[in-house]
């Protein structure tokens, strides 16, 4: 029976005694035994009546029994639903009820806490611990080691990601066989992955990044990873040797710059690190550089889409740029109101096609009608341009956009000025309601270690590089911004914060 995603990423290395998952103690999983385990626990779904189509929500912590019961979903049928481990039972029961699943599996020692959850939902309640403990793994365990692969069409739904849900309700994004399968091979290609590579893996797996692009490239390229729970520096320090590349978020890369363990030295065997989930400063870029030799390579994704562009494997990674459009993919850079193809050079709402763009929203078909174009093109919501070379630059949300006496203002150009500032770490910039504008402009800074920051030479700096209506009315210095798990910046938090700054 035909499964595209199953038999292009797992059957191949069926029966194989290779390398899979090297553990932080040292020991290894080969795909043989991660297949055999993954086959017990597609019968254990089967046992508790999942069928093809039916969702499995997880809130579970990273392990190789998490990363099975993906393969497991994957080859049964079923959707697979990962959730932020960050997550409350409050927030949990709206994404169980929402997506009507089937199971939810949950850490052993949250089970009290969302008992009353299945039992509204009417979902079938388990547990799964990340040390292969759990009363789903105890079901599993006495299944037999062999199990028939389902047989889905690659327009069939693989798994349901919900979006972070900064603004409004979170929306789940049904991603399809063809999605993820189409994404994989196109990044096996675009950064040259083989059956020789080690990745270094210290990304959760409730995120795009870590799950489908990581995961899923290698498994296709045949390779094999260093599966760590969680970026823990010693940890990646000590293993780093054995590795030939990394995925990672932007503090993952000014973590390791902060140690003077890192080395050049300690990099030499590496082929490749590559940095997305977040924008990347351009100072990390240049230290990281200076200190190892090599170039962080930058891409640009979604939950929506998988990935849709990257810097260049061969040839000039750009810093403060995601690169060209991934093979297969289109991008286009479009008038937020009229939805017309805007000159090169010009910032504007970017759009996408390709086999990667997601299917729609789950249970939200005005909202997919709003976001997916009839012509397959989504609008992504991120304000960019494509420079005179084609490289692509964000340059922020669109919800970020602040709009003062009638003119637009782009964060990101006031962010990049004070992140050159003596002293300063990182900057944010926001709108906050303003009486005679409608909205004007608050700085947050974060200095650097040990450092002072002078306002007097940064509002100097600003009043000479800067028109009258970009410049800050208000900066603020902080110790650190506000990020979600995968490092993003949370804005929403810092507008609340500051929304009476000028009101008061």
């Amino acid at each position: 029976m035909a499964n595209p995603l199953y038999d292009a990423l797992f059957a191949p290395h069926d029966g194989n005694a290779t390398p899979f998952l090297q553990l932080a103690d040292g020991s290894t999983v080969t795909h043989a035994d991660f297949l055999e385990l993954v086959s017990q626990m597609a019968n254990a779904l089967g046992a508790l009546g999942v069928v093809p189509g039916d969702r499995v929500a997880v809130h579970i912590e990273k392990s190789p029994e998490a990363l099975a019961l993906y393969a497991a979903c994957v080859k049964s049928g079923a959707v697979f639903l990962p959730l932020n481990t960050a997550y409350t039972p409050i927030e949990l029961s709206y994404f169980v009820e929402d997506s009507r699943a089937k199971l939810f599996l949950c850490d052993p020692s949250e089970l009290d806490a969302v008992t009353d959850i299945a039992k509204v939902t009417g979902a079938i309640l388990h547990s799964l611990g990340a040390e292969g403990d759990g009363s789903f793994m105890d079901l599993a365990r006495a299944q037999p080691s062999h199990s028939d692969i389902a047989e889905r069409k690659a327009e069939d739904l693989a798994a349901l990601l919900y979006t972070s849900g900064t603004t409004g309700r979170s929306k789940g994004a049904m991603l399809t066989q063809a999605n993820l399968l189409s994404n994989a091979e196109a990044l096996v290609d675009a950064w040259q992955f083989t059956d020789r590579d080690v990745l270094l893996h210290a990304l959760p797996i409730f995120h795009t990044h870590g799950l489908f692009v990581a995961t899923n490239t290698l498994l296709l390229a045949g390779g094999s990873m260093i599966f760590l729970p969680k970026f823990d520096l010693d940890t990646v320090l000590r293993l780093m040797p054995k590795a030939t590349t990394m995925m990672g978020v932007p503090t993952f890369y000014t973590r390791l710059l902060d140690d003077a363990r890192f080395t050049a030295d300690l990099a030499r065997h590496m082929r490749l690190f590559i940095s997305g989930s977040a924008p990347l400063l351009a100072e990390t870029h240049i230290q990281f550089e200076q200190r190892t030799g090599h170039r962080i390579l930058e891409r640009y994704g979604m939950t929506e889409t998988n990935m849709n562009t990257s810097n260049p494997y061969t040839g000039e990674r750009r810093a403060g740029t995601v690169g060209f459009a991934l093979p297969g993919v289109e991008v286009k850079i479009c008038h937020p109101e009229t939805g017309a193809t805007l000159p090169q050079g010009e910032i504007g709402v970017l759009e996408v096609r390709g086999p990667n763009v997601f299917k729609g929203y789950w249970n939200m078909p005005e909202k997919t009608r709003e976001e997916l174009r009839e012509d397959g093109f989504f609008i992504t919501g991120d304000l960019a341009l494509i420079d005179a070379d084609g490289y692509v630059q964000i340059v922020g949300r669109g919800k970020d956009l602040i709009i003062s006496g009638g003119y637009n203002i782009y964060p990101k150009e006031i962010e990049l000025l004070l992140d050159t500032q003596p002293g300063v770490k990182e900057s944010a910039v926001i709108g906050a309601p303003h009486p005679d504008f409608g909205e004007s402009v608050v700085a947050v800074l974060v200095p650097e270690a040990g450092a002072t920051v002078d306002l007097d030479a940064i509002d100097a700096a600003v009043r000479e590089s800067l028109a009258g209506f970009k410049r800050p009315r208000v900066i603020e210095v902080i110790d650190a911004l506000p990020r979600n798990t995968m490092g993003k910046v949370q804005k929403n938090q810092l507008r609340d914060q500051y929304a009476g700054v000028f009101t008061n």
